[in-house]
This record gives C-alpha cells, sequence and structure tokens, in this order.
C-alpha cells in the first residue's frame, strides 16, 4: 500500500472514531506504556474505554469497516512485538461491579482483578479473596482461566457476558465457557468478554481480609512481583505432554530452574532468580529479547526432560 493510500485510510479513521467516540481515541501511542512487560512497538490508534457499551460499538464498527480490533486489559500476560499493533486497540478501563443476586456478583471486564477482591471483602463477601495479587483485569483472567495454587477462576465463575465477531451479545452459563486449564471458549471463537458473574457468600470481615494478606505475601515471596514481568510465560505441563522424574515437579518454573536457567539472559531480558516461570525486564528489553529466551528455555526443558512447554503469554502485533 503506498503512503497516499495509508493516509487517506488514516483520515478515514480519525473521522469514524472522532464520529463515534469523540476525541477519546489517540494515534500512534507506544504499548510500552499499556503492557505490564514494558515493551512493544506503536499502536495506530487506541481507545481507553470510559463506558460499558464501548467494547460493543468498537466490534460493530471493527467489522462494518474491517479494521483490525485488539482488546486489552490490564496488560499483563502479554508480549507485544516490536513492530507494534495494527488498526484499533481499545484498552478497557470501564469497570462497574454490582451484585447480582444474593450469592452473586458481577464484575465487567475491565475491573481489575485486585479491585474485585477488594469491592468483595469491604463488603463481607467471601469466594475471591484468595485471587489477592492476581495481576490484570476480570476480561483477561476469564480468557485465560487464571489459576492460584491449584484453584482455577472458573470454579467461582457463574456466567458470562461475550459479544461475538458480528457485535451479538450473549450470556453464556459457567458449563458453556468450555473451560480448562489456562483456556476459555473466547479463545477459540474470537468473542470478547464483556462481563462475568462470580459465587459468593457471607464471610466474616476479618478473616476474608487475613486470608488476601496470605494470599498476596505468598505471591510477593515466589513471584518478582516489583519487575516489569507480564507474569508466567508458559502453562505447567499435562500429564499427557510426557513423564518426569519421580522428583521433579510438575512446574515449568521447576523445569527451567532445574535446567540451569534462572538468571540466563538476552540483552535486558532476564529469567527471574525468584520464579522460573517469569522473565523481567530490566530496561530496554525489546520484544525480539524476550521472545528469543522463551525459545531458549522451551529448547533447553525439552532438550532436558523431553517435554515441550506451552505458552501461557498471548502474543500481539
Amino acid at each position: 500500500m503506498g503512503s497516499e493510500s495509508l493516509m487517506n485510510d488514516r483520515q478515514t479513521n480519525r473521522v469514524l472514531f472522532d464520529q463515534t467516540f469523540g476525541d477519546r481515541v489517540r494515534a500512534g501511542v507506544p504499548m510500552t506504556e499499556l503492557t505490564t512487560f514494558r515493551t512493544g512497538g506503536v499502536a495506530d490508534w487506541l481507545l481507553e474505554t470510559s463506558r460499558s457499551d464501548d467494547l460493543v460499538v468498537a466490534v460493530r464498527i471493527a467489522v462494518e469497516h474491517d479494521l483490525p480490533l485488539t482488546v486489552l486489559g490490564g496488560g499483563s500476560n502479554v508480549l507485544v512485538g516490536d513492530g507494534g499493533v495494527r488498526g484499533l486497540v481499545l484498552r478497557l478501563r470501564h469497570g462497574d461491579i454490582s451484585r447480582h443476586g444474593v450469592h452473586s456478583v458481577r464484575a465487567e471486564s475491565g475491573v481489575t482483578m485486585n479491585g474485585l477482591v477488594r469491592w468483595t471483602i469491604q463488603r463481607g463477601l467471601a469466594g475471591l479473596e484468595r485471587w489477592a495479587g492476581t495481576p490484570g483485569s476480570v476480561g483477561g483472567a476469564i480468557h485465560g482461566n487464571a489459576h492460584f495454587k491449584g484453584l482455577l477462576l472458573s470454579e467461582m465463575v457463574t456466567a458470562v457476558g461475550l459479544v461475538d465477531s458480528a457485535g451479538i451479545v450473549s450470556s453464556v452459563s459457567q458449563p458453556a465457557m468450555g473451560f480448562s486449564y489456562d483456556d476459555s471458549r473466547v479463545q477459540h471463537t474470537g468473542e470478547r468478554v464483556l462481563w462475568a458473574e462470580f459465587r459468593v457468600s457471607a464471610g466474616d470481615l476479618a478473616a476474608l481480609r487475613a486470608e488476601a494478606r496470605r494470599s498476596l505475601a505468598f505471591r510477593k515471596r515466589t513471584q518478582p512481583l516489583g519487575a516489569a514481568s507480564a507474569g508466567c510465560v508458559f502453562q505447567n505441563p499435562r500429564p499427557e505432554d510426557g513423564l518426569l522424574p519421580g522428583d521433579v515437579q510438575r512446574s515449568a518454573g521447576a523445569l527451567i530452574e532445574q535446567a540451569g536457567l534462572k538468571g540466563r539472559r538476552v540483552g535486558a531480558a532476564v529469567v527471574s532468580s525468584v520464579h522460573g516461570n517469569f522473565i523481567v525486564n530490566e530496561g530496554g528489553a525489546t520484544a525480539r529479547d524476550i521472545r528469543r529466551l522463551i525459545e531458549l528455555c522451551r529448547a533447553a526443558v525439552a532438550d532436558r526432560f523431553g517435554i515441550v512447554l506451552r505458552d501461557e503469554l498471548v502474543y500481539l502485533g
């Protein structure tokens, strides 16, 4: 495509966005500002949502105008390419939380998991307190079926609101979400998460706060929370991925550590000394650096244990 065509497309999109969202869409925004890895190129266009229907409207205009659309929550669990992201990036920033019946809470997809945990604890509602310290948003946690110490978030989910690639909104029951370890139906259908409902019950405020503090303390001890990272890079191996020696934990972090990779570096990307399944950006790491280190870890574990680690990270751009 020539430079004149690109300019015309930019002008057309600018008019479209101004008509649809006012002046809330920005052009040429560095993805380093939007992701916990602090790396990646530039987004052609960025809309930070302020209303609950922004996502539905964005999906519909993307379909109508054949515009690439990328939905981003808290910016964790993703690696954005150095070439950036084409089309419109939607950063979910809106977030209402409400009671939905006696034993259910509904949170919109842009709500942070930590914000949801705080909201429930403040109201003496039990069920989500162990998720204190979970990075990212509700939408992202549903997309990847977040897990912690053997628990799956899907165990707390009762229903999910979705918008499909045509902009049609539906409410889906928990069984229809196709949840499994690190997986949900939205990874395969192209649907986007609008909201999720979670099962709660009455709880003692002091006990809920204590449980949340224990979960957060565990994360601080075992994860490099103060560093620029995206969270876990690989899924933990499944039984069908291959046998392991009896003294080796079925954990991606343990396999990486036993392969001698803690502290391994490519550029400014380093395998964390705290947790082997975290790669940290020490400042100025490129997506290429991080990707090379990921593949180095995958190859080393495969060579040592015969296990090919699966990605937990999502690659954008």
